[in-house]
């Protein structure tokens, strides 16, 4: 990935949505969102921030959804967050550091982005414009979506000391994340981003990635919000042979699972073959995502370790995936008013049956086609198996599990509490779930 300076002109502690951050060793606010080249610098540390370390959005989600649908299995009790979360239940409480962070860092990037957003409208260079529009709505939409994933409510926007921010509904913030989604497709319609702006953002990001990340992600929140229509519309002007939407790593920002779990085999590892699925949805012993996503160890314990996505310093992960395009417009024709249930069938049988070579990313199931029953409750339990093979240690497994209707027993918590520097900072701050 082509090296950029890097602007950081907030501290990454954040402590509530109040929001009035001071690194006293930063570049001045002002300054920093005022002209397209600090701008473009702001809006690539939005993908550090989401993606660096243990604190980011990316270990964050993918640790807590993986320990809540028992997809791991903890591997040292001493890590006492990760611990917690393998526990469940109350045992998750607003003290917990991956539910602190999630919120901080989730926060931190929605709130830098929309000075992004800000700037990058005041310009008057509407092509270099749009492309920072782009960027920065890629990754607010992300860090708002990881947010109604795990919490009920969401600040409705960042707030401040004399205004703390309110909340809306974690169906209102999916809403709020296709908006934005939405507006920043306008912008790239109306003009397109110009070389100067490419220029000074990594040389993998292009117009491709920008409209087809754009299009899968208003396509997953759109589903998330209950609007099939316009999930059903994006996913279909998803291409499925593309491979560009990816975060990328290299040896000083590495990827985070991988040096973090997989590289130490001491925090967690996968469950095992079954991706820890009840028996009635197991994945079938033949199905070739098993041995992309895990390997075997023989020798040493466990037997089963991560591998995919996660399985050196510099594997890059998926913003998405072709194949989850594939499974929305499966649930969308299942969930909408009039189902078509004949649809549906056919794109689970294109998911299940593709070979890993006709995949971008190598991933196939090489599976007969479906043989079950075809109604829409049947229809919607294959969804989930297939979403969770498919999309393995994507960070949307809880919100599948709690969507797809599965039983709260096969999750050791519904929703996260409110972390204390929130509540503590905030009056507006919602009542914990009490699971």
């Amino acid at each position: 990935m082509k090296k950029i300076f890097l602007i950081l002109f907030a501290g990454v502690a954040l402590i509530s949505c109040k929001q009035e951050f001071v690194n006293p060793g930063a570049i001045n606010s002002s300054d920093a969102f005022s002209t397209p080249r600090t701008l473009a610098g702001v809006a690539v540390g939005l993908q550090n921030v989401y993606s660096n370390g243990r604190t980011s959005p990316v270990y964050t989600s993918i640790t807590a959804a993986g320990a809540l649908t028992n997809e791991f299995k903890l591997m040292n009790a001493g890590n006492t967050d990760e611990a917690n979360l393998f526990t469940g239940g109350a045992a998750v409480d607003n003290l917990n550091g991956i539910v602190g962070n999630m919120w901080a860092m989730n926060n931190k990037i929605i709130y830098d982005a929309d000075n992004v957003l800000n700037g990058a409208n005041a310009l008057g260079d509407k092509n270099y414009a749009s492309g920072l529009i782009a960027y920065a709505s890629i990754y607010k939409a992300l860090a708002i979506g990881n947010l109604c994933m795990f919490f009920e409510k969401v600040p409705s926007a960042p707030g401040t000391q004399s205004a703390p921010a309110s909340f809306q509904t974690r169906i209102d913030g999916f809403k709020r994340a296709v908006t934005t989604l939405t507006t920043a497709k306008a912008a790239l319609t109306a003009n397109a981003p110009s070389a100067s702006f490419f220029a000074n953002v990594p040389s993998s990001v292009d117009l491709s990635f920008f409209t087809n990340t754009i299009n899968a992600l208003i396509a997953r929140y759109s589903l998330f919000a209950g609007d099939y229509t316009n999930a059903l519309t994006a996913a279909n002007a998803v291409p499925m042979n593309y491979s560009g939407a990816v975060i990328a790593f290299d040896a000083v920002v590495t990827n985070p699972i991988f040096t973090t779990v997989t590289s130490s085999n001491n925090v967690y590892q996968i469950l095992d073959s079954t991706l820890g699925l009840p028996a009635a949805l197991v994945p079938d012993i033949t199905d070739l995502r098993i041995p992309f996503y895990t390997s075997i160890n023989a020798a040493v314990a466990p037997r089963y370790r991560i591998k995919g996505f996660y399985g050196a310093t510099t594997s890059s992960i998926p913003i998405y995936m072709p194949d989850e395009m594939r499974l929305i417009k499966a649930e969308c024709y299942v969930k909408q008013a009039t189902p078509d249930l004949t649809n549906a069938v056919t794109e689970i049988n294109a998911v299940r049956q593709q070979l890993p070579a006709s995949d971008p990313f190598g991933i196939g199931g090489g599976l007969s086609a479906y043989s079950g029953t075809v109604d829409a409750v049947s229809l919607t339990d294959e969804i989930y198996r297939q979403r969770c093979i498919e999309l393995c240690m994507s960070g949307m497994r809880l919100e599948d599990n709690r969507r797809l209707g599965r039983s709260a027993t096969e999750r050791k918590r519904t929703f996260f509490p409110y972390p204390y520097k929130e509540r503590d900072n905030n009056p507006n701050t919602p009542t914990d779930p009490t699971n």
